[in-house]
């Protein structure tokens, strides 16, 4: 039995920068990971098969569309012989939260079944394996920090970020990515103004990276404040916090997150949360 991490993905930054031709919007986003999330565990089998168990495991759907057995059909198209087997997923990630839970295990499975054939992670292969199961599956592959431009194909070099200690909130609404977008009102071909992406270099410290990161946006947490409202309650509660340093929506929504000084801090904030909003999930993370 083989099993990993499939941590939350939290984009720190995400900039749109207009909508391609193929209809896909162009983004540049700075991609970070918690240092908890998911496990999926798998044993070499004759048959694919996925359990499904968690705290939100059955909002996961356990059904062929599950992105861990579509990821692994996916990397057997492109593999003959490729050895499979029975995935147990434990849930802990909420569904359609804006934290990459799906392509997070979707990749996990991607790395369980490259162990167990004893494939490498930069395998080509195994990488398209991973660009058509999702947008977001193949910055979740490493599970460290690095930009990711296009639609989610072109990813930099891994980046050794300071310690981000963090609040996480999703307020247990979910939020569907498409209409999210669709509110952009962008047309094919059509290109969008604002100020660049700051450039992120492979050691800045963290006060250093929280002055790049003001300078940086969520272009989608407008149209997702309309399409959630209770995103606006969330962001206004965690920027009252005190200690916080920066607080912005992750991805589509509707989870957020806020950067503090220390994890004591953070700490804090996420009892003080829990206690006055028992229905939202709050957790503390490391950001990396």
């Amino acid at each position: 039995m083989l099993s990993t991490r499939a941590p939350a993905k939290i984009n720190l930054t995400l900039h749109i920068l207009g909508r391609r031709a193929d209809g896909y919007h162009e983004l540049e986003s700075l991609v970070a990971f918690s240092g908890a999330g998911d496990t999926l565990a798998f044993a070499p089998g004759p048959a694919l098969s996925l359990e499904i168990a968690g705290p939100t495991g059955a909002a996961a759907g356990a059904g062929d569309d599950n992105l861990v057995l579509r990821a692994a059909r996916n990397l057997a198209a492109r593999i003959e012989g490729l050895k499979l087997g029975a995935f147990r997923l434990a849930k802990r990630l909420p569904v359609a939260a804006g934290i990459g839970g799906g392509s997070s295990d979707a990749a996990a499975a991607l790395r369980l079944l490259a162990h167990a054939n004893g494939l490498d992670l930069q395998d080509s292969r195994l990488q398209e394996a991973a660009r058509v199961t999702g947008a977001d599956v193949p910055v979740c592959l490493a599970g460290r920090a690095r930009m990711m431009r296009g639609a989610g194909e072109s990813l930099g070099p891994l980046l050794r970020l300071p310690l981000l200690p963090a609040v996480l909130i999703n307020p247990g609404v979910p939020v569907e990515t498409r209409p999210v977008f669709e509110r952009l009102g962008l047309q094919p071909g059509e290109r969008v103004g604002g100020a660049s992406h700051p450039e992120i270099g492979p050691a800045a410290s963290a006060a250093e990276l929280l002055a790049l990161l003001a300078r940086g946006r969520n272009d989608l947490e407008d149209p997702a404040c309309l399409q959630a409202p209770v995103i606006v309650d969330v962001l206004a509660v965690l920027r009252a916090a005190r200690g916080c340093k920066l607080a912005r929506m992750s991805g589509s929504g509707a989870t957020c997150f806020a950067i503090f000084a220390t994890p004591q801090a953070a700490a804090t904030t996420a009892r003080a949360i829990k206690t006055r909003r028992p229905e939202w999930w709050v957790k503390t993370a490391a950001l990396r």
